[in-house]
């Protein structure tokens, strides 16, 4: 834990107010999430609202200088079933919280007080994974800040590792930083009359998710109800930071990615395939079509969102890994997950349960 002078801990209390916000500051909130360099997906307003439909109960806390927002934090909150909130959750940020890592007085001040609100709140202990990564300034300072702090590492729930398209370049320098196969695949399933489209209403979605049932017992992984994604599409795309493209061929329905953007981050989030007509490369379409309505939508990079851990061929994971890294883009590794446990005890109970 960290140690401060009275003195200290009273200026910072002085100058920031840690609150939670109510849903008329909602559009505040989006606001300052997608203008903030350290901003994700994760950390807007309806990332909340969808997983308080998967059991969890979101908590928006802004710290605020006077009324100004300078760092946020979105929590989203579990207990075990069937016990309230106060006598004991896990309190966990997603891929946050969204503050300037550079500033160490403001990490202090936001830190300070979001511990004293999660212990009052009843939190058995909080969890975060901050958008940064390793081996940069922000990265460094995540991992002095969190060893002051006295926070212990944890495998994280979000990637810790991804691939980063950059969208700066122009289209025929991204085909040209592809694998050539993949540069290959994208024009044969195109002249074989391979089309994509954006989804234009719920029963797209439906259609889609048949696909994701599909491709989720094909390659063994599990997925959500089809009442979650259409949540998603309820919540983003009428908005447009959210888009489900199709890939088709006479009608067919090949493929579909959901694709998210916050700020200058296009996130590649979900995607489903058909077993049929794989000869005809929809996939490669498909992604591509992507990174150009990305590119349009003004995005500057296009995270793949998640890759296995290593660059082992024998990874479960090794074929998205190849897909996903064929495309030219970088790949990034993530400060990780940490942990502050308030209550040993009851922790060790209810992690059966969280």
């Amino acid at each position: 834990m960290v140690t401060e002078s009275k003195s200290q801990v009273r200026s910072d209390s002085l100058r920031y107010v840690l609150r939670a916000l109510p849903e008329t500051r909602r559009a505040e909130w989006d606001a300052f999430v997608e203008k903030h360099p350290n901003g994700h997906f994760l950390q807007s307003w309806g990332w909340g609202e969808l997983k308080a439909t998967a059991g969890w109960s979101p908590l928006r806390l802004a710290l605020c200088s006077g009324e100004q927002i300078v760092a946020v934090a979105q929590v989203l909150r579990k207990t075990a079933p069937r016990v309230p909130l106060a006598l004991g959750h896990l309190a966990y940020i997603p891929r946050g919280p969204v503050v300037d890592w550079q500033q160490p007085d403001l990490v202090r001040a936001f830190f300070t007080q979001l511990d004293r609100y999660a212990r009052r709140q009843g939190a058995l202990a909080l969890r975060w994974e901050p958008d940064v990564e390793v081996a940069t300034p922000d990265g460094e300072a995540v991992e002095r800040f969190t060893r002051e702090w006295g926070a212990a590492a944890i495998a994280p729930v979000q990637p810790g590792r991804s691939i980063v398209l950059d969208l700066e370049p122009d289209e025929d320098r991204l085909l040209a930083q592809m694998k050539e196969k993949w540069r290959y695949n994208v024009r044969l399933g195109a002249r074989k009359g391979v089309q994509v489209r954006l989804a234009s209403s719920l029963a797209d979605v439906e259609a889609w998710y048949t696909l994701l049932r599909t491709t989720g017992d094909r390659d063994q992984f599990g997925i959500h109800s089809l009442a979650y994604y259409q949540r998603v599409w309820e919540l983003y795309a009428p908005s447009d930071n959210l888009r489900l493209l199709l890939a088709e061929h006479d009608g067919q329905l090949l493929a579909g990615i959901m694709i998210a953007i916050i700020g200058r981050q296009a996130i590649y989030l979900y995607g489903a395939s058909s077993n049929q007509q794989r000869q005809l490369m929809p996939n490669y379409v498909l992604q591509w079509g992507a990174i150009r309505w990305a590119k349009e939508r003004g995005a500057h990079i296009y995270d793949f969102w998640g890759i296995p851990a290593s660059d082992d061929e024998d990874e479960a994971m090794a074929g998205v890994y190849r897909f996903k890294r064929g495309w030219g883009g970088r790949v990034v590794q993530y400060a990780g997950g940490y942990e502050h446990i308030y209550r040993p005890l009851f922790m060790r109970l209810a992690r059966r349960f969280l």
